[in-house]
């Protein structure tokens, strides 16, 4: 069970947005470098720590785009007052000399830059995927690690599909991480295998062969189990300090940890977690529909905390509740996030939200034979139509009962 973490100071979470890389890595998903430029100066102003801006050796373009998006918005302080310092500017390099150069060169235009350098880890990517034994491993990340803390003096180390790697191996690393000065070691459950209750108690083991307070634990945890958010916030509960997120859970397969789910799943849950964090929440639906727009998908309607409708209520019984408390049906607030809500007619209403609409239409008191009569004309409408909106309601009013007509008319 996990412990309340109320009544002591809490550090704020670090959050490292890879929209603009694993994001990216989304099939029918590509920002172009005036897009990318854009989304990285809306992450600085919703306030996460690190912006991984993109993988500077892919191509030509990703390094032009990794070192403007650096020279841009690397120095951005907008929305950021309370945070005193820009977002750290990150981009990603393989083991490879060439990479790890090419990589610092690229980010080395912010004023605050981090080079993450990454390894496979486990027996089967190294088998399969890289031909090597464990020793060779060991001595290829030796090696990277000596040139990129030679260039930068904020190195993160990821590794890859480290869930399913022997946890030996890892704490192997640990003490490579903590004898070469690197700052941030990232556990990644690559392929989104885990259980929630099996990645904590993993990454409490890790954290338990950490000595040196400097270097951070870190984990990107994958969805293919719909899991992503779960095991980030179960490894934050186990001594995970840092957390690797997309907005709206964007990325490759079913994508990566949602940033707008873990943030809220903390401002909901305080007392369950040993940190804070320092997103303005009010941006979400802003940054979400920024993402959206430029990378030329949809966000579906009804995604947790910034989806069309997922403020929205339809059934009777829950609107009554509403209107009476609006606590009955929501523990997080639309505004929170920056999203609209209410109350929409459909199949499923019932009079009490009707009636709530009409009177914010501007039209007077029904009685209750007025009231049934249109509710009647807007069922019947709703089969057939899934959302009643306001004009189609104006156009069933007409004249209010009474008049020649029998129909409704303004007040």
């Amino acid at each position: 069970m996990t412990p309340p973490f109320f009544g002591r100071h809490k550090p704020n979470l670090i959050i490292h947005d890879t929209t603009l890389r694993d994001g990216e890595q989304a099939p029918g998903i590509a920002f172009s470098r005036e897009s990318k430029v854009l989304i990285a100066k809306q992450l600085s102003r919703l306030g996460v720590t690190v912006i991984e801006a993109g993988f500077p050796c892919a191509s030509p373009e990703h390094y032009e785009s990794v070192k403007q998006i650096a020279q841009e918005a690397g120095p951005l302080m907008e929305g950021r007052e309370k945070l005193g310092q820009p977002a750290i500017i990150a981009a990603f390099a393989r083991m490879l000399e060439k990479d790890i150069r090419r990589t610092y060169e690229a980010i080395s235009y912010a004023p605050r830059h981090r080079l993450l350098v990454f390894s496979a880890i486990s027996d089967l990517h190294l088998k399969y995927k890289l031909c090597i034994t464990r020793h060779e491993c060991l001595s290829r990340i030796r090696q990277g690690l000596e040139l990129a803390t030679a260039l930068c003096n904020d190195v993160w180390l990821g590794l890859e599909d480290a869930n399913r790697a022997d946890p030996e191996l890892i704490f192997e690393v640990v003490e490579i991480c903590q004898e070469m000065g690197v700052k941030t070691l990232v556990i990644a459950d690559t392929v989104g295998s885990s259980l929630p209750s099996e990645f904590g108690d993993y990454i409490q083991q890790v954290r338990s062969k950490i000595t040196d307070d400097r270097l951070v634990l870190g984990v990107h945890c994958h969805n293919d189990l719909g899991l992503a958010t779960a095991n980030t916030l179960a490894a934050v509960q186990n001594g995970a300090r840092h957390v690797e997120v997309t907005i709206s859970g964007i990325g490759e397969r079913a994508g990566n940890t949602a940033l707008e789910e873990v943030v809220m799943a903390i401002d909901s849950h305080p007392d369950s977690f040993p940190v804070t964090h320092a997103i303005n929440t009010k941006l979400l639906c802003e940054t979400a529909a920024l993402v959206a727009k430029l990378g030329g998908f949809t966000i579906p309607q009804n995604k947790a905390l910034v989806g069309r409708f997922v403020f929205t209520h339809e059934s009777g019984i829950h609107q009554h509740g509403m209107l009476a408390n609006r606590n009955t049906y929501e523990f997080i607030h639309p505004e929170d996030v920056g999203a609209t809500g209410g109350l929409v007619l459909g199949k499923n209403s019932g009079r009490h939200a009707l009636r709530d609409r009409l009177l914010k239409l501007g039209y007077g008191e029904p009685t209750t034979y007025e009231l049934g009569l249109l509710f009647t004309k807007v069922k019947i409408l709703a089969d057939s139509k899934p959302i009643v909106e306001d004009d189609d309601l104006i156009k069933i009013i007409g004249k209010r009962p009474g008049g020649p007509d029998g129909e409704f008319h303004h007040s």
